[in-house]
């Protein structure tokens, strides 16, 4: 991508963050490869933001498992394949030094990333302030170039107080971040960390209520759905070999 239309594509991406109404939050589909970004974008989504774990299932790797080559190119393949913003989820940064992760977002066509604040199978928490200066220092080395959406994972496979989740994301956005995502956080705390976090908040829907008008509604700036669009397809087609297997073709 030209440098100038990239910027361009920069700015359609945080501008659709910005001066969205309570019942609109920005809807960013996850493609999983060039197919899935296509039929989303012919639906007429505005962007999209690519789940790690939907790329690794369609690359045969389990979550967290991802070679950092086979992530960048498979998130290449899919900005290639739309004239959209692609977001890309590149986990927590596969160890990359900042200057060398940016390098390799916009190699890749990127717009903004997700970058996570643990690590490992366990999912343990970096030092907040920690993450913080390493996000300040993505921020520094992309400049306007990125989008950084920083995910919080204080509730990813805990119970946690939602203090310590805004006491994280202030950090995140001081630091430079554009939105926080505190992932898998219940939606009942979202009014205090609308109300505690300056900027941008990105929700995951948790239960079939979890609406994207509900969720805004609640305070949520976007909505992401992690792989569940990559399962749901999954599980589509394990039907539909079912079918083939019993002998009925499928319309």
């Amino acid at each position: 991508m030209e440098p100038t239309h990239h910027m361009t594509a920069v700015e359609t991406f945080r501008a659709l963050h910005h001066g969205r109404s309570a019942a609109d939050p920005l809807v960013l589909p996850g493609p999983w490869d060039a197919a899935s970004a296509r039929a989303f974008a012919d639906a007429g989504f505005p962007a999209l933001a690519t789940p790690s774990a939907g790329v690794a299932a369609s690359l045969g790797y389990t979550d967290g498992q991802t070679p950092a080559d086979e992530m960048f190119a498979a998130v290449a393949r899919i900005a290639r394949a739309v004239d959209i913003p692609v977001s890309a989820d590149v986990e927590s940064g596969y160890g990359l030094p900042p200057k060398e992760l940016v390098a390799r977002l916009l190699e890749a066509g990127a717009v903004g990333c997700n970058l996570e604040d643990s690590t490992g199978p366990d999912h343990a928490l970096r030092d907040p302030r920690a993450h913080a200066d390493w996000l300040a220092e993505v921020r520094a080395e992309a400049g306007a170039a990125l989008f950084v959406n920083a995910r919080v994972d204080s509730f990813l496979g805990r119970t946690a107080d939602p203090a310590e989740a805004i006491t994280r994301a202030r950090l995140y956005v001081a630091a430079g971040a554009d939105c926080v995502y505190p992932i898998l956080m219940p939606p009942a705390h979202l009014p205090r960390f609308r109300a505690e976090v300056e900027g941008p908040v990105n929700a995951l829907p948790l239960a079939p209520r979890d609406t994207p008008a509900e969720l805004g509604r609640l305070g949520a700036t976007r909505i992401t759905f992690g792989p569940r669009l990559q399962r749901w397809t999954a599980g589509a087609v394990a039907s539909m070999a079912e079918r083939l297997r019993e002998g009925t073709v499928p319309e």
